[in-house]
Protein backbone atom coordinates (compact mmCIF):
# COMPACT_ATOMS: atom_id res chain seq x y z
CA UNK A 1 0.00 0.00 0.00
CA UNK A 2 1.45 3.37 -1.26
CA UNK A 3 2.65 5.68 1.75
CA UNK A 4 0.27 9.15 2.84
CA UNK A 5 1.88 11.89 1.18
CA UNK A 6 3.59 14.66 3.92
CA UNK A 7 0.92 17.35 4.35
CA UNK A 8 1.83 20.45 2.53
CA UNK A 9 2.71 23.75 4.00
CA UNK A 10 0.84 27.03 3.04
CA UNK A 11 2.17 30.62 2.95
CA UNK A 12 0.30 30.80 6.03
CA UNK A 13 2.46 28.21 7.74
CA UNK A 14 5.63 29.51 6.97
CA UNK A 15 4.88 32.38 8.12
CA UNK A 16 3.78 31.46 11.59
CA UNK A 17 7.16 29.28 11.98
CA UNK A 18 9.03 32.93 10.98
CA UNK A 19 7.29 34.47 13.66
CA UNK A 20 7.80 31.77 16.37
CA UNK A 21 11.38 31.48 15.29
CA UNK A 22 11.72 35.45 15.53
CA UNK A 23 10.13 35.24 19.12
CA UNK A 24 12.71 32.56 20.05
CA UNK A 25 15.52 34.65 18.70
CA UNK A 26 14.01 37.75 21.10
CA UNK A 27 14.37 35.15 23.99
CA UNK A 28 18.00 35.10 23.26
CA UNK A 29 17.45 30.90 22.16
CA UNK A 30 18.77 31.51 19.18
CA UNK A 31 21.75 33.76 17.74
CA UNK A 32 21.23 36.11 14.88
CA UNK A 33 22.82 33.91 12.54
CA UNK A 34 21.38 30.92 13.47
CA UNK A 35 17.94 33.15 13.09
CA UNK A 36 18.79 33.71 9.18
CA UNK A 37 19.56 30.10 8.68
CA UNK A 38 16.45 29.03 10.28
CA UNK A 39 14.12 31.75 8.24
CA UNK A 40 15.98 30.95 5.26
CA UNK A 41 14.68 26.79 5.90
CA UNK A 42 11.49 28.04 6.89
CA UNK A 43 10.54 30.07 3.64
CA UNK A 44 11.89 27.25 1.95
CA UNK A 45 10.10 24.50 3.26
CA UNK A 46 7.55 22.34 1.13
CA UNK A 47 5.60 20.33 4.45
CA UNK A 48 4.42 20.90 7.44
CA UNK A 49 7.12 18.46 9.25
CA UNK A 50 9.66 20.32 7.97
CA UNK A 51 8.56 23.76 10.07
CA UNK A 52 7.61 21.99 12.54
CA UNK A 53 11.28 20.56 13.18
CA UNK A 54 12.80 23.93 13.06
CA UNK A 55 10.87 24.95 15.49
CA UNK A 56 10.70 22.23 18.40
CA UNK A 57 13.64 22.70 20.03
CA UNK A 58 13.00 27.05 20.52
CA UNK A 59 9.43 26.80 21.89
CA UNK A 60 8.83 25.26 24.79
CA UNK A 61 5.94 22.65 25.78
CA UNK A 62 2.62 24.43 25.56
CA UNK A 63 3.69 27.56 25.09
CA UNK A 64 3.02 29.31 21.62
CA UNK A 65 1.32 28.71 18.97
CA UNK A 66 1.96 25.28 17.17
CA UNK A 67 2.17 25.41 13.35
CA UNK A 68 -0.96 25.09 11.98
CA UNK A 69 -3.29 26.21 14.71
CA UNK A 70 -5.12 29.33 14.04
CA UNK A 71 -3.53 32.91 14.77
CA UNK A 72 -3.87 35.10 17.64
CA UNK A 73 -5.28 38.74 17.10
CA UNK A 74 -4.22 41.95 18.17
CA UNK A 75 -4.30 42.80 22.24
CA UNK A 76 -7.18 45.60 22.61
CA UNK A 77 -6.51 47.88 25.82
CA UNK A 78 -8.41 51.10 26.41
CA UNK A 79 -6.63 54.27 26.98
CA UNK A 80 -5.20 57.32 25.95
CA UNK A 81 -1.96 58.00 24.13
CA UNK A 82 -3.12 56.50 21.30
CA UNK A 83 -1.59 57.51 17.41
CA UNK A 84 -4.56 59.57 15.16
CA UNK A 85 -2.26 60.69 13.13
CA UNK A 86 0.20 59.64 10.54
CA UNK A 87 1.25 62.35 7.88
CA UNK A 88 3.87 61.89 4.89
CA UNK A 89 4.28 65.03 2.85
CA UNK A 90 7.16 65.73 0.27
CA UNK A 91 9.00 62.12 2.63
CA UNK A 92 8.36 59.04 4.17
CA UNK A 93 7.05 57.76 7.56
CA UNK A 94 7.41 54.42 9.35
CA UNK A 95 5.15 53.41 12.11
CA UNK A 96 6.23 49.67 13.26
CA UNK A 97 7.14 47.64 16.33
CA UNK A 98 5.22 48.15 19.61
CA UNK A 99 2.91 50.94 19.31
CA UNK A 100 -0.64 51.91 20.55
CA UNK A 101 -3.53 52.49 17.76
CA UNK A 102 -6.07 55.45 18.18
CA UNK A 103 -9.60 54.26 17.26
CA UNK A 104 -9.55 56.27 14.09
CA UNK A 105 -6.36 56.80 12.72
CA UNK A 106 -5.93 59.00 9.64
CA UNK A 107 -2.76 58.53 7.54
CA UNK A 108 -2.11 61.40 4.88
CA UNK A 109 0.48 60.59 2.49
CA UNK A 110 1.02 63.41 -0.34
CA UNK A 111 3.89 63.23 -2.99
CA UNK A 112 5.60 60.78 -0.16
CA UNK A 113 5.14 57.49 1.64
CA UNK A 114 4.07 55.38 4.34
CA UNK A 115 4.77 51.64 5.89
CA UNK A 116 2.20 50.97 8.74
CA UNK A 117 2.95 47.82 10.57
CA UNK A 118 0.22 46.28 12.82
CA UNK A 119 2.17 42.99 13.52
CA UNK A 120 2.94 44.08 17.17
CA UNK A 121 1.21 47.26 17.53
CA UNK A 122 -1.79 47.21 20.34
CA UNK A 123 -5.44 48.40 19.92
CA UNK A 124 -7.08 50.63 21.57
CA UNK A 125 -10.64 49.66 20.63
CA UNK A 126 -12.44 47.07 19.62
CA UNK A 127 -13.38 48.61 15.98
CA UNK A 128 -10.94 50.38 14.77
CA UNK A 129 -10.91 52.87 11.45
CA UNK A 130 -7.69 53.47 9.46
CA UNK A 131 -8.07 56.20 6.45
CA UNK A 132 -5.38 56.07 4.05
CA UNK A 133 -5.17 59.29 1.97
CA UNK A 134 -2.44 59.08 -1.11
CA UNK A 135 -2.32 61.94 -3.22
CA UNK A 136 1.12 60.62 -5.53
CA UNK A 137 2.01 58.97 -3.11
CA UNK A 138 1.25 55.70 -1.44
CA UNK A 139 1.02 53.71 1.74
CA UNK A 140 2.68 49.48 2.18
CA UNK A 141 0.32 47.91 4.83
CA UNK A 142 0.63 45.15 7.15
CA UNK A 143 -1.73 43.24 8.98
CA UNK A 144 -1.10 40.33 11.44
CA UNK A 145 -2.95 36.58 10.53
CA UNK A 146 -5.81 36.18 12.24
CA UNK A 147 -6.92 39.97 12.75
CA UNK A 148 -10.29 40.88 10.61
CA UNK A 149 -9.56 43.47 8.11
CA UNK A 150 -12.25 45.14 6.03
CA UNK A 151 -11.03 46.99 3.32
CA UNK A 152 -13.45 49.78 1.35
CA UNK A 153 -11.72 51.52 -1.50
CA UNK A 154 -11.47 53.71 -4.65
CA UNK A 155 -8.44 54.85 -6.85
CA UNK A 156 -8.33 57.24 -9.35
CA UNK A 157 -5.35 57.06 -11.59
CA UNK A 158 -3.81 54.99 -9.43
CA UNK A 159 -4.51 51.66 -8.04
CA UNK A 160 -4.69 49.83 -4.64
CA UNK A 161 -3.50 46.07 -4.10
CA UNK A 162 -5.07 43.82 -1.65
CA UNK A 163 -4.00 40.98 -0.55
CA UNK A 164 -5.23 39.33 2.90
CA UNK A 165 -5.71 36.03 1.51
CA UNK A 166 -8.28 33.35 2.86
CA UNK A 167 -7.46 33.04 6.27
CA UNK A 168 -10.45 33.28 8.79
CA UNK A 169 -10.42 35.92 11.84
CA UNK A 170 -10.09 34.60 15.45
CA UNK A 171 -13.81 34.65 16.68
CA UNK A 172 -14.45 37.46 18.71
CA UNK A 173 -11.46 39.48 17.93
CA UNK A 174 -11.25 43.08 16.96
CA UNK A 175 -11.92 44.71 13.53
CA UNK A 176 -9.89 46.92 11.68
CA UNK A 177 -11.44 48.83 8.86
CA UNK A 178 -9.23 50.32 6.22
CA UNK A 179 -10.61 53.39 4.00
CA UNK A 180 -8.34 53.60 0.80
CA UNK A 181 -8.16 56.51 -1.06
CA UNK A 182 -5.93 56.94 -3.85
CA UNK A 183 -5.44 59.95 -6.37
CA UNK A 184 -2.24 59.32 -8.55
CA UNK A 185 -1.08 57.55 -5.84
CA UNK A 186 -1.81 53.63 -4.60
CA UNK A 187 -1.78 51.33 -1.03
CA UNK A 188 -0.74 47.96 -0.65
CA UNK A 189 -2.24 45.75 2.20
CA UNK A 190 -0.47 42.77 2.74
CA UNK A 191 -0.97 39.76 5.55
CA UNK A 192 2.04 38.97 7.47
CA UNK A 193 5.22 41.09 8.05
CA UNK A 194 7.70 42.21 5.34
CA UNK A 195 10.05 39.94 4.48
CA UNK A 196 13.87 40.61 4.73
CA UNK A 197 16.13 40.30 1.97
CA UNK A 198 17.38 37.14 2.85
CA UNK A 199 13.52 35.72 3.41
CA UNK A 200 12.68 36.92 0.14
CA UNK A 201 15.46 35.52 -1.53
CA UNK A 202 14.65 31.72 0.18
CA UNK A 203 11.02 32.33 -1.02
CA UNK A 204 12.14 32.69 -4.30
CA UNK A 205 14.13 29.94 -4.30
CA UNK A 206 11.08 28.22 -2.86
CA UNK A 207 9.16 29.06 -5.76
CA UNK A 208 11.49 28.56 -8.16
CA UNK A 209 11.96 24.93 -6.99
CA UNK A 210 8.51 23.89 -7.02
CA UNK A 211 8.23 25.45 -10.47
CA UNK A 212 11.16 22.53 -11.33
CA UNK A 213 9.52 20.17 -9.50
CA UNK A 214 6.11 20.14 -11.08
CA UNK A 215 7.98 20.45 -14.52
CA UNK A 216 9.88 17.26 -13.53
CA UNK A 217 6.25 15.48 -12.48
CA UNK A 218 4.69 16.83 -15.93
CA UNK A 219 7.36 14.73 -17.50
CA UNK A 220 7.00 12.08 -15.79
CA UNK A 221 3.58 11.43 -16.53
CA UNK A 222 4.41 12.34 -20.38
Amino acid sequence: MAETPELRASDADREQAAELLRRAAGDGRLTVDELDDRLAEAFGARTRAELELLVADVVPSGDGMPVGAPAASLPVLPGEGATKWLISIMSGHDRRGHWRVGPKVINFNFWGGSEIDFNDAVLSAQQTEIRIISIMGGAEVYVPEGLDVQVSQFALMGGNDVRLGRGRPVPGGPTVHLRLFSLMGGSDVKRGRKLTRKERRALKEQCRAERRLDRGERGDRD
